[in-house]
This record gives structure tokens, sequence and C-alpha cells, in this order.
């Protein structure tokens, strides 16, 4: 990569951040395209953050990625949001047009970009999704479009029941649920939880009860112990990587205006997630 005077700067803020293939993703895709742009990770204290959207004004950055903890504690700071990223409380995009800085979600996009990969239809399907945080608002705005029900639970009800009312002005057949037994009636279970990113976690529901046929979804980009245990089961699992990657792809065009080059951040992605895993 030839940095120079004329390099447009773009990022990922989070906290933390150093596990993060999107560095390696977004520059590869510079590259392989000759466009003059770099992609740095900028881990971001919570109290800091603040400060932080206010440098991506001032050093005139094209624009950044905003991930844990801060996807749902943007939007106030920002001049402007796309009105799917209204919708949903949380924006992972930032786009500077000119020092207006203007939000965007696509994560829900990316997530349904992954299904199709995979010919997951989620159409009529009874899905059961565990958190109820701004990943999970993202992928149930899409899925609550066509879903026969979407189910939500999560350990905070306030949280998931004001998640339910937003989406039941999409579709009426949203619920909260308490009973995560019910998972055993779903085609799709998703977690969106945290949970599985660190090896000593829980896993986010027993899988005694899942069987053949069923699909899980784990939204954590690398293969957890709910996937290994579903798969036990005989279920079809999927991780986030597919997701990561499309909502990287989308990013991408809002930030140059050009078609992403999707293979070439997917093999940037593999390669980096087999380096970490070795």
């Amino acid at each position: 990569m030839n940095i120079n005077a004329k390099t447009r700067i773009t990022g990922l803020l989070g906290y933390p951040v150093e596990h993060s293939l999107s560095p390696e993703m977004h520059n590869s895709a510079f590259g392989h395209l000759g466009l003059n742009y770099c992609y740095i990770a900028l881990p971001v204290r919570p109290e800091s953050l603040g400060m932080a959207i206010e440098g991506i004004r001032a050093m005139n950055f094209t624009g950044v990625n905003i991930t844990v903890p801060h996807k749902e504690k943007v939007p106030p700071l920002l001049d402007d949001i796309d009105r799917e990223a209204d919708f949903i409380g949380a924006v992972n995009t930032i786009v500077n047009e000119e020092g207006k800085l203007k939000g965007y979600n696509t994560d829900g996009r990316g997530f349904i970009k992954s299904l199709d990969e995979n010919k997951i239809t989620y159409d009529d399907s009874s899905i059961f999704v565990i958190g109820a945080g701004g990943a999970s608002r993202a992928v149930c705005y899409y899925l609550s479009r066509k879903a026969s029900n979407l189910r939500i639970f999560d350990i905070d009800i306030s949280k998931a029941e004001s998640l339910v009312n937003d989406l039941k002005t999409i579709n009426s057949n949203v619920s909260f649920e308490s009973d995560r037994k019910k998972i055993e009636m779903s085609d799709i279970v998703i977690n969106a939880t945290p949970l599985g990113l660190k090896a000593d976690d829980p896993l986010p529901f027993d899988t005694e009860g899942l069987s053949e046929g069923q699909v899980v979804v784990d939204l954590i980009y690398r293969d957890t112990p709910l996937l290994k245990s579903a798969r036990q089961k005989k279920c079809e699992t999927i991780n986030g990587l597919g997701m990561l990657l499309w909502q990287g792809a989308l990013a991408f065009e809002l930030w140059t205006g050009t078609a992403a080059p999707v293979d070439i951040m997917k093999k940037a992605l593999l390669n980096g997630f087999s380096k970490r895993q070795a």
C-alpha cells in the first residue's frame, strides 16, 4: 500500500478492535482496485466516543465503521441518519459528506446477503433470536418483513420489549419470548449476543432440544461452541463471517461510490481468519 498526502482515510471505531479483520478486508479491496484509500482500526473507549466522532470530522476522514460498544450511542452525535439506521436505532457506518457526518446501518442487509449466499430461505419461517442489542435490531428489521413469526429473547426484558414494539409496525407476528424452549419449535435460531466471543463463555442457550433440519446462526464470525454443539445435532450452521463480509462491502460502496470486489474481500477475510486460528 502506497500511503501519501492524498490518501483518503477510513477505519473502525470500537473497543476493543484488536481482533478485527476489517482492516485486512478493506485494504485488500482498496489495493485490488488501485484506490488511494487506507483503513485503520481505532480503539475508542466509551467515554471518548464524542471526541472521536469530532476527530473524524476535524481530520476529514472519508468515513468509518462503528462496532461494539458504540453502535447505539453514535446516532445523536451525527448530523444526519439514514431512515433505516434511524428505525434500527444503531449506526455501523458513517460517511463524511464535506464535513457533515451521516450514519447508515449495513448490518441487516449484510446479514440477509449472507443468508442468500448460503441458500437459506427465511420467508414464512419461524425464527427465534437471542439478544436485542444493535446487531439484533439490524437483522430483525429485515427478518420481520417475511417471517411467519419472530420471537425475541433477552435477559433485559425492557430492551427486548422495546424492539418487539418497534417491529410490530412491520409485522404483527413479532413477540417477546421468555421461554427459550420455544427454540425447539423454530426453523431458524440466531445468536445475536456476544456469548461465544470468549473461550470460557457459556452457551447462549441449551442446545439439547435442537434437531436435524434446524438452522443455527451465530453472528460471531468464528466457529463458536454454539455452532459446534448444533452440528452435533445435525443442524445447518452459519457463522457471522458472511455478514461481516457483506456489511463491509456495502460500507465500501458508500465511501467510494465503487462496486466492492467481494471475492477479494472474502479471500482476505478467510486468510485473516485462518491466521488467527493458527
